[in-house]
Order: structure tokens, then sequence, then C-alpha cells
């Protein structure tokens, strides 16, 4: 982090303390930090605290003259080499949301190319907020990255996610930020979505699938530098921007994508695919007057052990995922063996649990080596902590 120039705006929250102590843990790794402050942040923190910690001044109001006798807001978007939000309340999300320019954090956030990341804040009923959540996947759309928030209990007695990441874990989104690309040069395939096996022309046989997690995925080793082939279902979460899109509706079409896509250095098998399709699906729409239709299915090819079983052209690193309800880990294990793939990222998506279809996920990959439980956290950082370890991986088969 030695010589970067970090932006630090911090808005109107109980957590805007942490900001201080971000503050100096930046500068002691060698960051300057310019900071920013809401007029609602310094309801909890001092400018004097913060200039005092940072060395410089802190900026407060966009209608400074001295400033912006040079146009300063533009200029302090500029020149720095990230924003970081810290806390980012539910209203800053929302203003940034929606491209407001009210006042000078938000005008910062809007008329910036510079990449930014959030550390949200909030109350655990704002943070579940339907408005929240539609505002949090605007702003995932625009390429702005999140670290958080943690679960537990909050200044306002109740409990649940919502708290600010801790000071470590933002620090390590920021290296993060500022990590050479480790996949450079590499060709990642990634399957995502769920998939449609028509029925007739107008109903089709389909899962709870939102394709998020595969996007998610997708993305994530697209910063770290691969070239990526994002093969998606009909999923309701929109591809991101970067990686080479195919869109296909059914498994036999994704399975025809996949083939044509190889070779592959890395293939993250994430979508949600059909195990059967109807052999006799009708060309014209079924009556209900015409009696009940007999419905034949037949199995859908096997896209995860086709590509696994190859004896020329394989991946290096095959992954795939197994989405249980019951016997979580025993499933994936078997899956493991079955498939002849590398890993399976296996999850628990019982209704209760809210992850099909949800913006966070809890995952065990395993391996031939054992079985790792990851913490429950957002999609994004479940994808961002296995295409670092996919990096690891194939570090140290390239160092053999």
């Amino acid at each position: 982090m030695l010589n970067r120039h970090i932006l630090l705006i911090v808005s109107g929250g109980i957590a805007a303390y942490k900001a201080l102590e971000l503050v100096r843990r930046l500068r002691e790794r060698g960051a300057s930090v310019t900071p920013v402050m809401t007029r609602a942040a310094a309801q909890f923190v001092t400018p004097l605290s913060l200039s005092a910690l940072a060395g410089v001044r802190v900026h407060t109001d966009l209608w400074d003259l001295t400033a912006e006798a040079e146009m300063g807001h533009i200029q302090l978007s500029r020149v720095a080499d990230l924003i970081v939000v810290a806390p980012a309340t539910a209203d800053l999300m929302a203003r940034a949301a929606q491209g407001r320019a009210d006042d000078l954090a938000s005008t910062l956030l809007l008329a910036t190319d510079t990449p930014v990341l959030m550390a949200p804040a909030m109350n655990v009923r704002m943070w579940t907020h339907p408005a929240t959540t539609r505002n949090l996947a605007t702003l995932r759309a625009d390429g702005i990255r999140f670290v958080g928030p943690d679960e537990g209990d909050m200044a306002c007695g109740e409990y649940g996610p919502g708290r600010m990441a801790e000071v470590p874990a933002i620090l390590t989104a920021i290296d993060a930020q500022f990590a050479a690309p480790r996949l450079r040069g590499l060709h990642a395939l990634v399957t995502s979505g769920p998939t449609h096996e028509p029925i007739d022309p107008v109903r089709y046989i389909a899962n709870r699938s939102s394709g998020a997690q595969g996007t998610a995925i997708a993305a994530a080793l697209h910063r770290l530098g691969a070239r990526v082939t994002f093969v998606t279902g009909p999923a309701t979460t929109p591809p991101p921007p970067g990686p080479a899109v195919i869109r296909v509706e059914t498994a036999a079409e994704m399975h025809a994508a996949v083939k044509a896509a190889l070779p592959a250095d890395i293939a993250v098998f994430a979508a949600a695919v059909a195990d059967w399709r109807i052999a006799n699906a009708a060309s014209s729409k079924m009556k209900k007057g015409a009696g009940r239709p007999e419905l034949s299915l037949t199995q859908n090819p096997d896209i995860l052990a086709d590509i696994a079983g190859m004896t020329e052209g394989r991946p290096s690193l095959v992954v795939g995922f197994a989405a249980e309800t019951d016997d979580v880990l025993a499933n994936a294990r078997a899956k493991l063996a079955r498939k002849g793939c590398d890993w399976i990222v296996a999850n628990d998506v019982s209704p209760a649990t809210g992850i099909m279809g949800g913006a966070e996920n809890a995952v065990t990959l395993v391996t031939s080596d054992g079985a790792e439980d990851w913490p429950r956290a957002s999609k994004e950082a479940v994808a961002d902590r296995l295409a670092h370890r996919i990096a690891e991986a194939l570090a140290r088969d390239t160092a053999r």
C-alpha cells in the first residue's frame, strides 16, 4: 500500500469511530489519506480528530470557495488511487445509487472513474429492506466493491447483519484492490444461472437459481486478470462487465457452449443445470381440454462430469457446485468422487437458509485434502475468496 493515495469518505453513523483507526492503519502502511466527512459524520467524530490522524485537512463542504476555484471536488476524486466509503450509510448508498450530487461526498462518487470500495453500516432492518437491496444491486452493477457488513450486536440493541466490517477486514479488501492480477494470461470458463427445459412453447421446467453466485465468480476471476467466458442460463442477475457472455436456455445449449469455449485453464460450474428435460416437449401450447399430459423425462448431459473426465485438453482446475438440502457434506464428497472434478463448493439451499436466490451464501469447500467451512457472507465475498484460492492453487502447481 506504499505511496497509494486513498480518498476516505466518512458518512454519518455510529461506526464512524472506526474510521479513525482505519486512517491510522493506512498511514502505518505507507498510504496517504485524504478524508471527506458528511455533515452527519461530524456528529460522531470531529473533523479535528480525523485531520490529526490523516495529517491533512478534512474536506466537508461542496461550497468551499477556495477549493472550488480549481474545481476541487473533481480533483479530489481524480487524484486518488482508491475511494473508500467507511462507514457507508443507507442514505449515502441510496444517493450514490440514484446518481445524486447534493453534497461533497455524493458529488465525489458521481464525478469519478476511480475504483470505489464501500463498507456498509446500518440497522439490520435498514440493511435487509428492499430499497437497500435494490440500491446495493445497482451499485454492484456499477462496479462498486463492498466489504461487509458483519453480523452481530448493534448499538441500537438489535442483532443481525449491518455492523461495519472491522478495520483488518477493510484493510484486506483494500489490499485486494491493489493486488497485481494473478491470473493474467489464463482463460477461465464459468457457468451460471438456471436452465429452462421446455414443456411446450410457453412452459418450462426450471429452478430458483438467480445466477448471482456465478456472476460474482466471473467478476472476481476477471478482476484477477483472467480472460473469462461466462456461459449463463436465463438468470435474473445481469452478467458482469468484462467477461465474454454467452447466453443459453437449456442444458443441452449450455453443454454445447461450454465445449465450444474450450480450451480453458479454469472451469467453474456454478450453474444450476436441470438434471432432466422433457423428451416429448410439445410444439404448440398444451390445452387443458386435451386431458392430463403425459410428460416423459430424459436425462440431460452431465456437463461437470464430461469436462472433468476429459483425457485431453482438460482444464487444470475444475470446480463444481453442490446445492443440497440435507447431508450437505456427505453428498458433496460423493459428488466430488462421482464427477471426477478437483473441488466441490457445497451449500445448504434449504428454504430456511434464504441462499437460493438470496444475496448471501455459506459454503464448504470440499477437496481431496478435506473440507473447509467458510462463514456466511455476501456472494461477492465468497466469489473473491474462491477466486483467490484458485489463483493460489494454480500458482502452487506452476511452482512444482
